[in-house]
């Protein structure tokens, strides 16, 4: 282990902001706290979510580490106790001069604050909550905060976190008990589980008593996400989006973050070395996550342990679509709303649009289109007026062709370069 003594600010926040990357579970939706007018910033979502990656991740927060210095010896990360590393900390009055300066200069409009464990869970968790109190009340910041908990954190300390962030995420790692045990060794599902389980009960508690006193201070207001590495462990995707389905239904999370793995280390319990980090995989992953909350998908129809993973080639509704041809094709002018949804290429506002319009009149492929409707996929699955668009096999082999015979039609060429944002590349600092 490499410490420096004597660091300078800019090195610290070169060092964490780093070792912060590798952490996806970046958000700031949720909340539409406005601010009191006498305190920095507020949390409006316009306000927050305006600059995002090409996948989606949010660039507009300070992420950082509080700090890398780590007693768990995770086998996949960077920060692990074994690894011979430059490591900084930061102290509690520096993470908030930090964001208050780049809240100054417009750089972000809030805070992403995780951190290794320094000492203890507890030991860590006191110095994140001593951080986001001072940011709270001696900097009246009313800008975004989202707080990684420390698995094994006392829950008093989960509960005195909770009043501060405006989200706060538990990172369960790994979608098996087994994967956890074999590369995070000092983590159970237990300290990742129980402070999850308490921020689900503590927000319920909270909803209760600001309905009888709306002035009740509130609790995680944006609620908790979650992330897991995918590719490090052997686990099918199937048994991703059956623990994603799960971790929704039993602990109401907000958001299940996918992180592809990267070899950061070289560990005999990893993936050998070599292979380019499943970046496409995890894409396929978030889009079968968007169906798993919005479009009324279940795990087991979307796979199974017969099939337990995406043709990486399409995008998951086409995958499911491809193998549920009997379902199809279905008349855009009579079907209900939840069987449109169905439809590779209709959407949630585009199906709306179906539904409404169609009150006027019969819809054809043109008006489709004009609605937002994506016929380079929808055309091989509905008809209009009982008319497909043109004359072609209703079978899996001819529609995949002419699915993926094209990158704009929901398949994705294989040589499109893939890569993890890293928060400062288009700032010029990733090499000052």
């Amino acid at each position: 282990m490499m410490i420096q003594e004597q660091m300078s600010l800019e090195e610290k926040l070169h060092i964490l902001s780093d070792a912060a990357k590798y952490d996806v579970a970046c958000t700031s939706s949720g909340n539409e706290r406005k601010g009191n007018g006498r305190g920095i910033g507020n949390c409006i979502s316009a306000g927050i979510c305006h600059s995002f990656s090409a996948d989606g991740r949010c660039i507009t927060l300070l992420k950082i580490l509080f700090t890398n210095e780590c007693v768990f010896d995770c086998r996949y990360c960077i920060n692990r106790s074994s690894n011979d590393v430059p490591r900084a900390s930061f102290t509690p009055e520096e993470v908030c001069r930090l964001t208050i300066e780049f809240y100054r200069r417009n750089y972000i409009e809030g805070l992403f604050l995780s951190s290794g464990v320094l000492h203890s869970p507890d030991y860590t968790m006191n110095l994140l909550c001593e951080t986001v109190y001072r940011l709270r009340r001696q900097y009246s910041f009313q800008g975004y905060i989202h707080l990684k908990t420390i698995p094994g954190a006392s829950p008093h300390l989960v509960e005195q976190a909770g009043y501060l962030a405006d989200r706060m995420s538990v990172n369960l790692e790994f979608p098996t008990a087994e994967g956890l045990k074999r590369l995070a060794p000092h983590k159970s599902r237990r300290t990742i589980l129980e402070p999850m389980r308490r921020i689900q009960l503590k927000s319920g508690e909270n909803k209760q008593e600001l309905l009888a006193c709306p002035h009740t201070p509130r609790f995680v207001p944006a609620g908790q996400s979650t992330q897991m590495i995918i590719g490090a462990s052997g686990e099918s995707d199937y048994q991703i989006v059956s623990v994603a389905e799960a971790l929704y239904k039993k602990f109401s999370l907000k958001r299940v973050f996918y992180s592809a793995f990267v070899q950061v280390n070289r560990d005999l319990a990893l993936p050998s070395a070599g292979g380019e980090p499943p970046f496409l995989r995890e894409h396929r992953l978030y889009q079968a996550d968007w169906l798993l909350r919005f479009y009324g998908f279940t795990a087991d129809e979307l796979l199974s342990p017969e099939r337990p993973n995406f043709n990486t080639s399409l995008d998951p509704k086409c995958d499911w679509a491809l193998g549920h041809l009997e379902q199809f094709p279905v008349e855009v002018n009579r079907a209900d709303y939840y069987t449109l949804l169905r439809v590779p290429g209709i959407g949630n506002k585009s199906a709306r649009k179906i539904m409404g319009a169609r009150r006027y009149g019969s819809l054809d492929f043109q008006d489709l289109k004009k609605m937002g409707v994506v016929l380079k996929r929808a055309v091989y699955f509905i008809t209009c007026s009982g008319r497909m668009m043109f004359s072609f096999k209703m079978e899996e082999k001819t529609i995949l062709e002419k699915l993926t015979e094209s990158s704009g039609n929901g398949a994705v060429p294989s040589n499109k370069p893939y890569r993890q944002l890293s928060l400062f590349a288009d700032m010029g600092l990733e090499h000052e």
